[in-house]
């Protein structure tokens, strides 16, 4: 599939900005990623990972390594909530790659299912094939043909809520969460085409 030259640009930019890492990765170990999850994520994320509230991400089944960055950076302020620090604030990186690793291997339970019908092969075309005339790329080229992203670079979004997504989407494009790839690309985005691929990727497995 054809990748748009400004966006292969992009990530490029959104590569470096996390080239700063340790020079050895922290040590997973799944008995105390499952030990923080049941005892700190769980009220808003379930302890595996399967939150029961639409405002709080999915996170089973998520990249151990996009999770470990995230809380990195929520660590950091580098990606400001002041809930997500306070719970982050603790952990060390050993932690960090505990709970990725854990949240990985748990399975959705209750897959969400698209509730537009109507509006999938729309947005089935923006998430294979992008929207050339506006500079918009293909969303399956980060985040891959099922949603499942790129470990430690894209996340999945396969099965989350339609409505955190669309949030998502919303804040990125009107910089309320800035983004060196996704704000230039969700500020392209007409809000119907942001309803419809959040509703799209809800319905992914």
């Amino acid at each position: 599939m054809r990748v748009f030259t400004g966006f292969a640009l992009m990530a490029l930019v959104y590569a470096s900005a996390f080239a700063a890492e340790p020079v050895s990765a922290p040590k997973a170990d799944l008995e105390r990623g499952k030990q923080i999850a049941s005892t700190v994520c769980v009220a808003c994320h379930g302890a595996d990972g399967n939150s029961a509230i639409a405002a709080n991400p999915i996170l089973a089944g998520q990249n151990g390594g996009y999770i470990e960055r995230q809380l990195a950076a929520f660590k950091s302020g580098a990606r400001p909530s002041p809930i997500m620090q306070g719970m982050a604030a603790g952990l060390s990186p050993e932690d960090m790659a505990s709970l990725g690793a854990y949240f990985q291997m748990q399975k959705p339970a209750t897959p969400n299912m698209a509730r537009d019908k109507e509006a999938v092969e729309r947005a089935q075309k923006i998430w294979r094939s992008g929207i050339k005339s506006a500079g918009i790329p293909a969303c399956a080229s980060c985040h891959g043909a099922a949603g499942h992203g790129i470990p430690a670079q894209y996340p999945r979004l396969a099965g989350q809520y339609p409505d955190l997504t669309l949030g998502w989407l919303k804040a990125y494009a009107t910089g309320g969460r800035p983004h060196p790839v996704m704000s230039p690309i969700a500020s392209k985005l007409a809000e119907a085409d942001m309803k419809v691929l959040s509703d799209y990727v809800a319905g992914l497995r």
